[in-house]
């Protein structure tokens, strides 16, 4: 799957690239706050581009939050499978039921 063929790059990238020929390397030497500040622009690009009802500019936006997400998730050295596992779990349950199951939620 692209995701994690992705994710295992993304993990090389940090542990032995260079800053100078790589972008995820660069990044990870920025630190963990600019790819926060990373995902958050992407974010707002991808609000924008669905605002426009722009359906290229989605896609396109959408693969950029999922590449910073995926070295956000390699820097905390989170797996993919771990992700995909909680997004199994949570499957064929209601929303608003798991909302109820979640630890200090009221609602």
């Amino acid at each position: 799957m692209i995701l994690e063929d992705l994710y295992n790059v993304i993990t090389e990238r940090i542990k032995s690239g260079d800053p100078e020929k790589s972008y995820v390397a660069k990044l990870h030497t920025l630190g963990e706050e600019r790819v926060l500040k990373k995902i958050s622009e992407e974010s707002f690009e991808l609000i924008i581009a669905c605002k426009n009802k722009n359906r290229d500019s989605v896609i396109y936006e959408t693969a950029d939050l999922f590449f910073h997400i995926l070295i956000l998730l390699a820097e905390r050295d989170i797996k993919i499978d771990e992700v995909f596992k909680e997004l199994e779990r949570r499957f064929g349950i209601s929303g608003l039921e798991e909302k109820k199951q979640r630890k200090g939620e009221n609602e």
